[in-house]
């Protein structure tokens, strides 16, 4: 383990102006902050190598994650990826222009549409994913499985109250 790293010393020079004050959530949520810029970063190159946008990457890992057929309604890409209604009808016409998804007819509802990925959209996410694993395991290469696992189960359980 390293002796320190900035978060350290940004607490260290607070504690020394603000002894009044208990800087320990800084430890831990600042380095996630830090860590997530990091993150962001590696997301962002795996989606451009594969010649994707990070909303799109959502939308599209949304369909792959549903498996074979790979559709969903609007109502579902909605729920998993956090937007509004118009923006997804945004997202969707944009793909549908890409020639990412397509629109059909939801045979079960005849009112209702179903969002299904063609091919290209899941080449591109299959390709995306497989980047963005080696990436992220890049991030993680300091820890060993046991210590990530640990980490993992910490992060689930502070996360457990935001879900």
């Amino acid at each position: 383990m390293p002796a320190s790293d900035e978060v350290d010393r940004i607490v260290e020079a607070w504690q020394r102006e603000r002894p009044d004050l208990d800087f320990e959530p800084l430890q831990v949520l600042s380095r996630v902050d830090r860590l997530s810029k990091h993150l962001d970063r590696a997301r962002r190159a795996a989606f451009t190598a594969s010649g994707l946008e990070s909303w799109e990457f959502d939308v599209l890992s949304a369909l792959r994650r549903a498996g074979a057929p790979y559709e969903l309604s609007p109502k579902s890409l909605l729920q998993q990826t956090l937007v509004s209604s118009g923006t997804m009808t945004n997202r969707i016409d944009r793909l549908v222009e890409r020639q990412l998804v397509e629109r059909r007819a939801d045979p079960g509802d005849g009112r209702g549409i179903l969002v299904t990925m063609t091919p290209a959209g899941q080449a591109r996410v299959d390709s995306a994913i497989a980047t963005l694993l080696v990436s992220e395991a890049d991030l993680l290469e300091a820890l060993t499985p046991v210590e990530q696992e640990r980490v993992a189960g910490l992060l689930r359980k502070l996360s457990l109250d935001f879900d």
